[in-house]
């Protein structure tokens, strides 16, 4: 079988039954008969690789299967294998008699051969390097143009519900308020106060080497209202509520509950994701108001019982220090970090693939772009607020 030119019959008599081939100057008759399964895999690789193997191909080729009796994955493996390996530039084949009952089990296995040899080859070693950082710049790219596709569809939907507040979801809205602020209370009272504590401790150990213990009363009052505070909420509820809402929307588009809403004529964005962002840009400022008052307190009680400053030194002290302006910066990030939280949450929801394994892996991408995000919002509002004097 190690060439086409000129009229011969398959003579292996031992393999001969499985693929028969009648050869023609111009045009080939392969023959498939018996079982193409398993079992006989070895004989029939065997035999179209010694097919597959000759110096000359011919211009039309046919393979007829009308003899074949039995048929699997992979006998259909190797007939869509031998049909590419033949159907090149300037040849043409035929496959006739294929049983219609196996037709779909063939194509099945047709088309994922092609995705197969259409996939790309993994980069040579020494290129791995500089092929991941341009993966990884041109997925934080489209990460991005997603984010501001997300922020687009919210503020359209924000303007439609202003257009017609019949159709906001008001109800939905108060039950996410709930989840985000009122169940949140407790952890981020506990949280913020340990903060402020630690805070007021360390100023003391360290200050008073220098016997300058009233200026951690300064330093408490201002890092709370300014920075940690919210800094510290904002990154406690993209842990909480940011990482639920991507779980809830990646599980409500791997069971398709998306899909129907969008078959059933509701926008997502109006119905799950709008009434989510505004519970967290309500919720946000008033656990940072909280989460604020909770740290001062803190702070005074290590004041007391480890400074030796009463609670009347430590408040005077603290109207001293601060300012209304100092509150209002603090206030003023809250609306914003709880938009982007809710922004980058709800789209790494939507990117939830079929499997948990995607589930797991947008929840976790979820949580530390939105900390990220914070911290470099944050930073950006430093450099602002002390750019106008605030």
């Amino acid at each position: 079988m190690g060439k086409w030119d000129g009229y011969r019959v398959n003579s292996d008599l031992s393999e001969s039954s499985l693929l028969t081939t009648v050869v023609h100057p111009s045009t080939t008759t392969i023959v498939g008969s018996e079982n193409w399964t398993a079992p006989n895999s070895a004989r029939l690789d065997r035999l179209v690789s010694s097919l597959l193997s000759a110096s000359e191909r011919p211009v039309h080729t046919t393979i007829d299967m009308s003899g074949v009796q039995a048929f699997d994955t992979f006998g259909a493996w190797q007939l869509a294998r031998l049909e590419r390996a033949l159907n090149a530039p300037g040849h043409e084949v035929t496959i006739v008699g294929l049983p219609q009952h196996y037709t779909d089990l063939f194509r099945a296995v047709q088309e994922a051969s092609e995705r197969a040899s259409r996939t790309k080859s993994k980069p040579r070693q020494e290129f791995t390097g500089p092929a991941a950082v341009g993966e990884s710049v041109a997925k934080s790219a489209t990460g991005f143009l997603l984010l501001l596709n997300m922020v687009g569809a919210v503020c359209a939907a924000a303007l439609r519900s202003l257009r017609r507040p019949s159709t906001f979801r008001l109800t939905s809205m108060v039950n996410q308020l709930d989840r985000v602020a009122w169940q949140a209370i407790p952890i981020i009272l506990l949280i913020t106060f340990l903060i402020g504590s630690i805070i007021a401790q360390q100023g003391f150990f360290h200050f008073r080497k220098f016997g300058a213990d009233d200026y951690v009363v300064d330093m408490v009052g201002i890092l709370v209202l300014r920075e940690i505070g919210v800094l510290i909420v904002a990154i406690m509820v993209a842990g909480r509520s940011g990482s639920s809402y991507t779980a809830e929307l990646g599980s409500m588009k791997m069971r398709e509950e998306i899909d129907a809403l969008r078959t059933m004529g509701f926008d997502p964005v109006d119905v799950l994701i709008l009434p989510r962002i505004l519970a967290l840009v309500i919720g946000l400022p008033i656990l940072t108001f909280i989460g604020s008052m909770s740290a001062l307190y803190g702070g005074e009680l290590v004041a007391w019982f480890y400074g030796g400053m009463s609670p009347e030194i430590y408040i005077a002290r603290l109207k001293e220090a601060i300012s209304i302006t100092h509150f209002k910066v603090g206030m003023i990030k809250a609306p914003f970090m709880a938009f982007v939280i809710g922004i980058v949450a709800c789209t790494e929801g939507l990117k939830v693939g079929g499997s948990a394994e995607s589930l797991g892996l947008r929840t976790t991408a979820s949580v530390v772009t939105s900390i990220f995000l914070v911290i470099v919002l944050d930073g950006l509002f430093a450099v602002f607020f002390a750019s106008i004097g605030m």
